[in-house]
């Protein structure tokens, strides 16, 4: 089977949009949200305007219905400009996608068309202060009165958690049943008995904004049901197997950002004579950069190739997202390396990037867990 890396006019149109939104509009305020830690919402409210939020939702329901390369193409050039803007303008994918995999069409007309149809932020609700990468633990209860749910209970590091008017939340009927026991629901924010707790102050990705949720004795009508009882956990490990593909793609915006400013900044300062790019040890820098930002790209377009083209991925999705921000990692420090003493000061961009990235190796599944995933997938071939 012949295989192309070149993308579609279409997809070209794409990336051109978002870079054109990036350069002129997130770029020259990165810097002074990430100080003062703002939430620029008319940036976030000019993306939706521009088709670029709620990517993953059908046109019929007033999405951008996009494929999910077209999803890390655009990722990568919002993040090359701000990762924390990014986060949130994307938040609303992830917070939709339980609704797209296990809406009924009912549920999806009755949320998803109202909510696309003007500008909204959404939030996926199922990290807890005591579970953590445990998604099997969750103490956030639901129980069944009559034709409603009650949830009570608190999720932690909530994206857009403080904007957001609608949560996919995630609780358990029994505890004791860890998996098999966990439901989804979707929760709209006006609903009485949820309140948004502390706001937190993050070392990077600041232009997001993150907060707990509490949910205390709050009802949830039967029809907002998402699935079936029980199939709670199947549907966020289903999401999270999508949607991670494109923080591998959001790790390398923000790598090209560092690798672009270091190469840039080499062949400006010279040293014994000559422009630093010229040393042996900082061109073996930056080719190292290079290589590590091309393999990632790589992995996190093939991954998601196979989403696009209805393959399970969840061994292709994790390997793309761990390694890509891993090495995201790597590429931002030797940047500040390559900066020297400039790139520790905050009038220089490389040191924001370093923050920024080193959240893409927690959200959406650390990569511990990444790799427990990987282990396990990889293995499979050998039972």
């Amino acid at each position: 089977m012949p295989i192309g890396f070149e993308l579609t006019a279409e997809q070209k149109e794409l990336q051109a949009l978002a870079a054109k939104f990036a350069k002129e509009e997130m770029a020259p305020r990165a810097a002074e949200c990430d100080k003062k830690g703002l939430f620029p919402e008319d940036i976030y409210r000019r993306a939706w305007e521009l088709g670029l939020m709620n990517l993953n939702v059908a046109t019929e329901y007033g999405g951008s219905g996009l494929a999910l390369l077209d999803q890390c193409i655009i990722a990568e050039e919002l993040a090359a400009a701000c990762g924390g803007m990014t986060t949130s303008i994307l938040a609303n994918c992830l917070a939709l996608q339980p609704i797209n995999l296990a809406g009924t069409p009912e549920q999806k007309e009755r949320i998803l068309k109202p909510f696309c149809a003007d500008y909204h932020l959404a939030s996926f609700g199922l990290t807890e202060p005591s579970g953590g990468s445990d998604a099997a633990a969750l103490k956030t209860r639901a129980e069944k009165k009559g034709d409603h749910y009650v949830l009570n209970g608190q999720k932690c590091f909530i994206t857009n958690a403080p904007q957001a008017s609608l949560f996919t939340v995630f609780a358990t009927l029994d505890p004791e049943k860890r998996d098999k026991g966990i439901t989804a629901f979707i929760v709209p924010r006006d609903s009485p008995g949820l309140s948004i707790g502390k706001e937190e102050d993050k070392m990077g990705q600041r232009a997001s904004s993150t907060a707990t949720v509490i949910f205390e004795d709050v009802k949830v009508p039967e029809q907002n049901l998402l699935g079936k009882e029980g199939e709670g956990f199947r549907v966020g490990m289903m999401t999270l197997d999508s949607t991670r593909t494109p923080i591998g793609a959001l790790a390398c915006g923000i790598a090209r950002a560092a690798l672009d400013h270091a190469a840039k900044y080499s062949l400006e300062r010279t040293s014994f004579g000559k422009p630093i790019a010229q040393h042996q040890a900082i061109a073996a820098k930056l080719a190292n950069m290079a290589i590590e930002l091309e393999a990632s790209r790589l992995l996190t377009w093939r991954s998601a190739w196979l989403v696009d083209h209805g393959h399970r991925a969840s061994l292709e999705s994790s390997i793309a997202k761990c390694f890509s921000s891993d090495a995201a990692m790597r590429i931002c420090d030797e940047a500040i390396q390559v900066f020297g003493g400039y790139g520790y000061m905050k009038d220089y961009p490389v040191e924001k990037y370093l923050r920024d990235a080193k959240l893409c190796q927690i959200y959406e599944g650390a990569n511990e867990i990444q790799r427990q995933v990987i282990a396990r997938e990889f293995l499979r071939r050998f039972a």
